[in-house]
């Protein structure tokens, strides 16, 4: 009895150690012709280094250009100001009166071999030599155009037909009655409150009131004892980019060299806008 209580106790040990020596050496296998179970056999590494942990790599996402592609190419102007224009009919029509300066001249053709995506960069706006940096300089004499303020791209399906110094002319491209988008910057308000910036209500000016034109609650106490990200509020309002969808092209008069369109365009009088054919999915840009 004595000598069957020692065994086991030999035992008992001998599997004590290979575990424990197991778990340090993972790797290595400890076989024994009195103790052999499944946890001992060996573990097989992808890695050089058996004792670092098995990192999966992750696929890296393709980046990609996240411009939206145009329904065809367009041109930049300048804002004039806003008229009324009286229709055949007796109609009358409030529109922006839309001029062009010197400019509207493709500075670079994009490929997709090239740049990895295929869009036309338009020009705008001549200005003196010393106006523009060297780098910028270079990149306009390389077209072999003149000094240029404004550079914008208008990513297209096919840049065919497009080469560098190429101008553009408004009435070429657009006819009247034709549907266009504009955007620009619309005009800087500076720090407001809640109603104009909001259109939020105020509180009663008399009965004892106390609350005018104060916010008002922003939010739950302890729960969840922050105010929510978004939240309407005062701040800065406008001076940001606005883009106008769908404008009608009223009239187009070659002699003064300007457009008339119909309805309101963000900023003021002397702002830069920049005007491409209206996107109207299924039609003139795909679905997908």
């Amino acid at each position: 009895k004595k000598k069957s209580g020692q065994k086991q106790r030999k035992l008992s040990i001998l599997s004590i150690s290979a575990s424990s020596s197991s778990s340090l050496l993972p790797n290595v296998s400890f076989s024994s012709s009195k103790c052999c179970s499944s946890f001992l056999t060996p573990q097989t590494h992808t890695n050089s280094n058996p004792f670092l942990p098995i990192v999966k790599s992750k696929k890296k996402k393709p980046v990609g250009v996240t411009m939206s592609i145009e329904a065809g190419i367009g041109v930049m102007a300048t804002k004039l100001g806003m008229m009324s224009f009286f229709e055949p009919n007796g109609k009358v029509v409030p529109v922006t009166v839309v001029g062009f300066k010197e400019g509207n001249i493709v500075t670079q053709v994009k490929t997709e071999a090239t740049d990895g995506y295929d869009a036309v960069q338009v020009g705008y706006r001549r200005v003196r030599d010393r106006k523009l940096t060297k780098p910028e300089m270079g990149h306009i004499q390389k077209a072999g155009s003149i000094p240029l303020r404004h550079l914008q791209e208008f990513r297209l399906q096919s840049v065919d037909g497009f080469e560098p110094n190429q101008k553009l002319s408004f009435d070429e491209l657009f006819n009247e009655g034709d549907i266009v988008d504009v955007s620009g910057t619309t005009i800087g308000k500076g720090f407001q409150g809640g109603i104009k910036r909001h259109n939020f209500k105020r509180g009663q000016m008399t009965h004892g009131s106390k609350s005018h034109r104060a916010l008002g609650s922003i939010g739950a106490g302890t729960t969840p004892g922050r105010v929510y990200k978004g939240k309407k509020m005062p701040g800065r309002m406008g001076g940001t980019k606005t883009k106008i969808r769908k404008l009608k092209i009223v009239k187009i008069d070659k002699d003064l060299n300007v457009v008339m369109i119909k309805g309101a365009l963000p900023g003021k009088p002397g702002n830069l806008l920049r005007i491409a054919p209206a996107k109207i999915v299924g039609k003139n840009i795909p679905k997908s």
